[in-house]
């Protein structure tokens, strides 16, 4: 019989260790094959995807409204110098994502401008006495290894060129010269059962990686599960095995109930996830806004919240950058499915100082969703909706292709079994926010 505490704890490490090892994951993924558009790119250099997304690009809630440039930066080679180009009034953003997945800076339309500009990405522990800034502004990195996630916004494939331009355009280029490889992700152990596998890419990364001080003495807590020192997890004798594994299913039941019954407010059926990114407390560089506002005080909702946004979202952005509303039930209550079909009046639509949409993603793995007319989400820059007298917008959501030509021109295919639909409202006015302005619920029609 397993010790039932020590199985909550490892619930608990489960929770708390989520979004690293998730995050990490992701990372290694595109410095060695690559996701969907992404090819692979090796650290300190950008992946450029050249088309919007599609249902091959299987990423958790990836959006198919921009064009993604992506950088996993590894500062072990020292100062990086990102240079960004001269976008107009393009929408974009760069935004800096820590291995505990805490959003820590942001460069773009909304924090840094349209103009041409330079800056330094430092490691944590850089001690430089600032000559190696020159013009550049410096973003201090809270962790060796973090992730720039580039989106651009593209009216259509006709709009393409321009944003390859403004890609390309981009460049990162190590200040010191060396011919030394960055020192990458740590290897761990191969061939080890899915909870020993996780519990031990835990052990390994939080090491390498640590997380902020208030956050210590909680990873310090897990020792005597054996996930803080400096043996493998493979090495732990057979019930502090079972330990894990049980605590390993525990803790995935947990998180599936958070991702579920999340604490954020609901109004009618949608789930506003305004505040479901406010988890970092404690790095705040270049357009990351810190104030009481967006961050979430509670220290056991916050690791709820940052482990929840990591598998419902992960590298979401805070919502005064981009506000993201789920739901998924109609507005009975009901769960949505493909076998019904649906419809969203949007009257007045979205108010936002960028755009809006709304993506549709299948359940329970939240990709992109294969059909027939390859539209993966609709919204105000969408060629060929229908607006009604008013000027808003009625959305049609179903499996099967409606019959009435109007309801047509504003279909957003949905698989045939459970969905979720996703409203982006890029700069969001703050209406948005403060609750002014109301979603309505989705009406089952047929």
């Amino acid at each position: 019989m397993v010790d039932a505490g020590l199985v909550k704890l490892a619930s608990e490490a489960y929770l708390y260790g989520f979004p690293i090892v998730f995050d990490l994951e992701q990372v290694n993924r595109y410095v060695t094959t690559g996701v969907g558009a992404n090819p692979a790119a090796s650290f300190n250099t950008f992946s450029h995807a050249r088309a919007l997304t599609t249902a091959d690009d299987t990423f958790v809630s990836i959006n198919n409204d921009t064009v993604y440039s992506m950088a996993e930066i590894d500062l072990s080679v020292g100062p990086v110098l990102l240079s960004v180009p001269d976008t107009g009034d393009r929408y974009f953003v760069l935004q800096f994502v820590d291995a505990w997945t805490d959003n820590f800076a942001y460069v773009g339309k909304r924090a840094t401008g349209g103009a041409a500009r330079d800056f330094l990405l430092l490691p944590p522990d850089w001690e430089g006495d600032g000559e190696e800034l020159g013009d550049a502004t410096a973003i201090r990195f809270p962790t060796r290894i973090a992730s720039i996630v580039g989106r651009w916004a593209c009216l259509g494939v006709d709009d393409l060129p321009a944003v390859h331009a403004l890609q390309d355009a981009m460049t990162l280029t190590p200040v010191r010269r060396s011919l030394v490889p960055p020192v990458g992700l740590p290897e761990t152990e191969v061939g080890l059962p899915e909870a020993l596998d996780f519990f031990e890419r835990f052990r390994v990364y939080s090491q390498t990686f640590p997380p902020a001080e208030r956050d210590a003495a909680l990873q310090a807590s897990f020792a005597p599960l054996g996930l803080t020192g400096s043996t493998s997890v493979a090495s732990l004798d057979v019930e502090a095995k079972a330990v894990l594994e049980a605590g390993f299913a525990e803790g995935r039941a947990v998180l599936e109930k958070i991702l579920h019954s999340s604490s954020s407010p609901v109004v009618n059926g949608w789930t506003l996830t305004f505040h479901a990114f406010d988890y970092n407390l404690d790095f705040f560089e270049v357009g990351a806004i810190d104030d009481p506002a967006w961050k979430i005080s509670d220290p056991k909702l916050r690791i709820a919240e940052r482990a929840a946004a990591a598998l419902g979202g992960l590298w979401g952005n805070h919502a005064y950058e981009a506000a993201y509303v789920v739901t998924y039930v109609d507005a009975a209550g009901e769960p949505l499915d493909g076998s019904h079909s649906y419809t969203l009046r949007l009257s007045p639509t979205p108010p936002v100082g960028a755009f809006w949409s709304i993506t549709m993603y299948d359940v329970p793995n939240f990709y992109l969703v294969d059909n027939e007319i390859d539209r993966y989400s609709i919204g105000d820059r969408t060629p060929g909706v229908v607006r009604d007298a008013d000027g808003g917008i009625t959305i049609t959501m179903s499996a099967a292709r409606p019959a009435d030509p109007a309801a047509a021109a504003n279909w957003l295919p949905a698989p045939t079994g459970a969905f979720r639909p996703l409203l982006r409202m890029y700069m969001p006015d703050e209406s948005v926010l403060d609750g002014g302005y109301v979603l309505p619920a989705i009406e089952r029609s047929a």
